[in-house]
């Protein structure tokens, strides 16, 4: 899509490990962080200890969402979870979800983390590691 052409509005619905359901409208209201990875991406685990950390200090008004962008089963990803003392949602590539990946766009990369205002609009698309310092460039401490 050119990038004078508006983005089209953002609408999902995916279901984490634990069985909550994340919508647009759910999350609406607070900041979004949409983070593509996988347990075999070098990038995307340098990068969990950020997320981690992030979350930990933002919960309250940023949701971050973790969407494993592989066909793994939910053992592996509750042990991956407890390896990393991840404390966001995390998201299976299954039959529950997958077509749901696809409404965030293309992605070429992992890890591929996008960034929407409470509002819904994107705010910036990361392709390669985040940082928390990249995460606080766009998301406004609570004021």
């Amino acid at each position: 899509m050119p990038w004078y052409e508006a983005q089209p509005e953002l609408a999902f619905e995916l279901t984490d490990t634990n069985g909550n359901i994340y919508t647009e409208k759910n999350t609406r209201g607070k900041y979004l962080v949409v983070n593509f990875w996988a347990t075999w991406c070098t990038p995307c685990l340098k990068e969990i200890p950020a997320l981690v950390k992030f979350y930990n200090e933002n919960s309250g008004h940023v949701e971050i969402l973790g969407l494993d962008f592989e066909p793994v089963d939910l053992p592996v990803i509750d042990d991956f979870t407890e390896r990393f003392s991840i404390n966001y949602p995390l998201v299976l590539f299954n039959k529950n979800n997958e077509t749901e990946f696809t409404n965030f766009g293309e992605i070429v990369g992992m890890p591929t983390t996008l960034i929407y205002s409470p509002e819904g609009e994107l705010l910036q698309t990361f392709m390669g590691e985040i940082t928390i310092e990249d995460l606080d460039k766009f998301i406004s401490p609570i004021s």
